[in-house]
């Protein structure tokens, strides 16, 4: 193994903070924006105010999960190299405004969020469909899985929760896809909780239900969003598992391209994101995570979560800034 790949170069409790910068100065950037319908502009602030932040890190960065391949994206692209060229080799996943239809129309759990680990550690997920299935922590391994059907789950998490069908709710991205998914989670007693856009932060929900109300993730959404929920979870505590799904030979082809062979492979939450893993998200939109932007005369605060998957430490941050 190259020395510069080596584990121990990881020091995650140093870059953790410069982390959790890159995330707020993200979310900061795109405040402006929040409730002035362009996506596109929002979306574009993030992404200027997180490379910039970003190259500014000790760090020999990849972007493994971004913002699209090198000719969709001008910045920010899988692939691209980001840092000062020092430091330890690591995987970089993000979405610098997960949210973006959300932040337009101010409305809930716009999120930046981005996460950090060794070199090679991180899935390199095509742009493609992903089925997922999320749960918090404490529960047995494997009590639910991919193989169950929609009612199955609720009935085996129910049980284990040690309550009925009526004590699960279930959070489901509202698509015209999911149409019957919705029906039988509803036949069986279970509420959900629908969410417009953001799956990360729907994922996120689960691990900390007693916050959030959230027992359990399904359906399917973006893949790469899949990894960045992985990284949370690893973080937070909690299972996971992906599928890719795929819709024709264009996407088959992007998953060999991203060196995926075994195209019909079930991904647990390590197989995603196998070593240790540092997390931050910044609220932009107020949510059930995290708060907004607050806008005072003057100032901006924003709150950020950083979280580190080797101690398993949750922090909050607060951060009061002069508004530009």
């Amino acid at each position: 193994m190259n020395a510069s790949h080596s584990p121990v170069d990881f020091n995650d409790r140093m870059l953790s903070l410069g982390l959790a910068r890159v995330s707020e100065k993200a979310a900061l950037a795109s405040a402006k924006l929040i409730g002035h319908g362009d996506e596109k502009a929002a979306d574009q602030a993030a992404v200027d105010a997180m490379r910039t932040e970003l190259n500014r890190l000790e760090i020999q960065g990849v972007i493994v999960i971004g913002e699209g391949e090198r000719d969709e994206a001008p910045m920010l692209y899988i692939g691209e190299e980001v840092g000062q060229g020092e430091g330890p080799s690591v995987d970089i996943a993000l979405d610098p405004l997960e949210g973006t239809t959300l932040t337009a129309k101010d409305m809930p759990n716009a999120l930046t969020v981005i996460a950090m680990g060794p070199r090679g550690s991180m899935l390199h997920a095509p742009d493609v469909y992903m089925e997922k299935l999320a749960i918090g922590p404490g529960y047995a391994p494997g009590v639910v899985t991919l193989d169950m059907s929609p009612a199955e789950r609720v009935r085996e998490l129910a049980k284990a929760k040690g309550g009925d069908n009526d004590d699960i709710t279930v959070c489901i991205l509202e698509r015209p896809r999911h149409e019957d998914l919705i029906a039988e989670v509803r036949s069986t007693g279970a509420a959900i909780r629908l969410i417009t856009d953001g799956d990360v932060a729907g994922v996120m929900h689960c691990a900390e239900s007693q916050r959030t109300g959230i027992d359990m993730y399904m359906g399917s959404g973006g893949a790469p969003e899949g990894v960045l929920a992985a990284a949370a979870l690893k973080c937070m505590g909690g299972q996971m598992y992906g599928q890719l799904l795929f819709r024709n030979d264009d996407e088959r082809g992007r998953a060999a391209k991203a060196g995926i062979t075994d195209l019909d492979r079930v991904y647990t939450r390590d197989d995603m994101v196998t070593r240790d893993v540092i997390f931050a998200a910044t609220g932009v939109t107020d949510g059930s995570l995290l708060p907004g932007i607050k806008r005072e005369v003057g100032w901006l605060t924003a709150e950020t979560l950083l979280m580190r998957s080797k101690t398993g430490s949750v922090r909050r941050m607060v951060y009061r800034n002069p508004a530009p």
